[in-house]
């Protein structure tokens, strides 16, 4: 005898309901699942957006916390020299007394000119630290500078610049040196002659790293800077790297100053009287001779002709009513 039912099978309604169970099972997993992304990429977006908010913070914060800063104690971005001690020992300085000074060869009286005060003679000069014509100007040249300056001959105001930053393998050995120097300026400037002179003397070749900031932090103490703390701090923070980009910027753009329409041409750049120097950077004699040349055709157009007198009239004989 035969049956229908196959107990074997599940009913019709059971295999439904647990297709249909298995299905909201499913369901339930992908909800859960999409829940976690949504979860997921929404904590990322927020982690993203505060950081990229804390660091739009902390530059804005950087920036407004340390503005760029200019030095003190410059004119013109320069910085004039008014007392300078050098070592005896220095090599290939020229002794002040082998020529005579701007002052003295502008002096010499000439016939038919009333004497003038003779003010110094302006040199300006423009230094970056990494050239080498630079380098052999203030070596054969600032005995013979600090002596002109000392008599009062002359005024003698240094530039730093930085046209060869991209000379030093990507260190920015000029700019930072410019800097250094402006900080030396800034907090000891009576050292800056010898600060500057070390690092025009004592010169890093092109195309090297230079000095770090550190080793111009050390240069400047062992030169006898004043306010150490200051200074170092200045240096290593490069406080006036923005200050030295602009004042290159400015020299190139010109008027330099002392000049009517001369820009800076070159990293190693001397005007004398309002006049480029194009001789031989490092022959002190040849230079002497530009100088007191510059000052006496200074001085020469700032004299006045003495007034020749006018005889008195020759009396002019009458006669006599008698005669």
């Amino acid at each position: 005898m035969s049956s229908d039912e196959t107990p074997n099978l599940p009913a019709a309604r059971n295999t439904r309901d647990a297709v249909r169970e298995k299905a909201q099972r499913v369901r339930a997993q992908q909800s859960r699942a999409r829940l976690m992304r949504r979860l997921i990429i929404g904590t990322v977006a927020v982690v993203a957006v505060g950081s990229i908010g804390a660091a739009v913070a902390f530059a804005v914060g950087s920036s407004i916390s340390k503005p760029m800063m200019d030095p003190s104690g410059m004119i013109d971005d320069g910085v004039t020299v008014n007392d300078i001690t050098l070592a005896s020992g220095d090599a290939a300085a020229t002794s002040p007394d082998a020529v005579p000074t701007p002052s003295e060869a502008a002096a010499t009286p000439t016939p038919k000119t009333t004497e003038t005060a003779v003010d110094p003679t302006e040199i300006h000069i423009y230094v970056d630290y990494l050239s080498a014509g630079a380098s052999e100007f203030e070596k054969a040249n600032a005995r013979q500078l600090a002596g002109w300056i000392k008599e009062g001959a002359v005024t003698v105001t240094y530039h730093p610049i930085a046209l060869l930053t991209a000379s030093s393998n990507g260190t920015k050995y000029s700019l930072r040196a410019a800097s250094a120097a402006a900080c030396v300026v800034t907090y000891s400037p009576d050292q800056f002659f010898d600060f500057n002179h070390e690092l025009l003397t004592d010169q890093p070749e092109i195309d090297s790293d230079g000095r770090s900031d550190e080793d111009l932090a050390n240069l400047a103490v062992a030169v006898g800077a004043e306010n150490v703390k200051k200074v170092r701090s200045c240096i290593e923070d490069q406080d006036f790297v923005g200050w030295a980009k602009d004042a290159t910027a400015r020299a190139l753009e010109g008027p330099l100053p002392g000049s009517k329409d001369l820009k800076l041409t070159n990293e190693a750049l001397i005007i004398v009287g309002g006049e480029a120097y194009v001789g031989a950077l490092d022959d002190p004699a040849e230079f002497s001779q530009f100088v007191l040349t510059t000052a006496s055709d200074q001085y020469y157009g700032a004299t006045e002709p003495t007034p020749t007198p006018t005889p008195p009239a020759t009396p002019v004989p009458t006669e006599s009513p008698e005669s």
